[in-house]
């Protein structure tokens, strides 16, 4: 049997990681300026989250959730303090767009309503509904494709008002920073007006932190850059540096019903001991502030070197966009092969900067001087 091929690969076999570094099997070691697509949020075999995961693995690995398991519990108070969202209640599950799906749910159950405003270039996962509020048609299969979506301009808040005005809509599901979609930021204005359009037509509004949130912003959620609090909120990805996980932060307006949500694997013992043991991190650490810090020195960095084939740069903390007039994979394979250095792409032409939150100055300087040399050889 032969790997179903999804995904063309860079011939680069990666077998070890240490903070914002790993190195293949052949020894060379690459600068991570990608995190795995945001994923590693603390840093690439952290002792403390090493150390946290085996022991529980000596003592427990999994048992269902018919039973307790004290490290939700703690996992959700621990969650709630660290984020300022304490009297809301956290399902967890096991990935992003399964977190998705059940916030489209509950926000179905909760007004009996189908339509689903989403924004232009969005990407909210993989799964049944949550490629349908993605804004990428050749992902959603036909099976998918059932009409309850409508797509509106990130920021264009007549169009959300108007459509909101129908009454018939469900929820708005928003990132306040498109990852996939090129790293665009949505606006204050924009977020505010929409919270009250939502409030005055009993729509839920979702805000999908999977990439943006958990610290990477230089806040823990991206929407508290903007004065707004989500009916509900979607995380993954940086939430458990690497094991799957995923989660919605669920508000007081929500009655659980018995039988209405349910996970197997959702919350285990593994996954709760690495969620624990990265909120110790990211706290001990000061990883949030880090992120803002290293963040900003990254993007004045890069607009003071004038760089050619530069048009924009834009983003917050660790989550940064660099837009270019040539073709972006160009740069990114440039950067990686010649330069030893991980960054993704998005959008139509962005070279993408979603590295560990425990990136340093001198780390980031260092890729300043790498992109800087393949940029003015272009």
């Amino acid at each position: 049997m032969k790997l179903f091929d999804v995904y063309p690969l860079f011939d680069i076999n990666i077998v070890k990681g240490r903070g914002s570094r790993v190195w293949d099997d052949k020894g060379q070691e690459y600068l991570d300026l990608y995190g795995g697509h945001a994923v590693i949020s603390i840093g690439h075999c952290h002792p403390h989250y090493v150390e946290r995961v085996t022991q529980q693995l000596h003592t427990l690995g999994f048992y269902s959730n018919s039973v307790v398991n004290r490290l939700q519990a703690e996992l959700a108070e621990r969650l709630g303090k660290a984020c300022g969202y304490e009297d809301y209640r956290l399902f967890l599950i096991n990935s992003g767009a399964e977190a998705n799906e059940n916030a489209l749910k509950l926000a179905s159950f909760r007004n009996g309503r189908r339509r689903v405003l989403s924004a232009r270039k969005a990407f909210h996962g993989r799964t049944s509904l949550a490629v349908e509020v993605t804004d990428n048609p050749k992902i959603i299969a036909p099976v998918n494709a059932n009409g309850h979506v409508t797509y509106l301009p990130l920021n264009d808040l007549d169009a959300f008002r108007t459509e909101l005005a129908k009454g018939d809509v469900c929820a708005v599901i928003v990132e306040c920073i498109q990852g996939v979609g090129g790293i665009r930021l949505a606006t204050p204005e924009f977020m505010q007006g929409l919270r009250r359009a939502c409030d005055e037509t009993g729509t839920v509004l979702i805000c999908d932190e999977i990439q943006c949130g958990y610290g990477r912003s230089g806040k823990f959620f991206a929407h508290q850059h903007l004065g707004v609090k989500p009916d509900l909120i979607t995380v993954a990805k940086g939430i458990a540096n690497g094991f799957p996980m995923g989660a919605v932060l669920i508000s007081p307006d929500f009655v659980p019903v018995y039988g209405q949500l349910g996970t197997t694997f959702g919350g285990n013992h593994l996954a709760g001991s690495a969620a624990l043991a990265v909120l110790d991190v990211l706290e001990s650490e000061r990883l949030t502030e880090n992120a803002g810090r290293v963040g900003r020195f990254l993007m004045e960095g890069i607009e003071a070197l004038h760089l050619p084939h530069v048009t924009d740069v834009r983003g917050r903390g660790l989550m940064i966009g660099i837009e270019l007039d040539v073709p972006y994979k160009d740069v990114r394979n440039c950067l990686l092969f010649e330069q030893h250095c991980f960054t993704g792409c998005s959008g139509t032409n962005v070279l993408r900067l979603l590295p560990p939150l425990c990136l340093t100055e001198g780390e980031a300087a260092e890729f300043l001087r790498r992109l800087e040399c393949v940029l003015r050889e272009k």
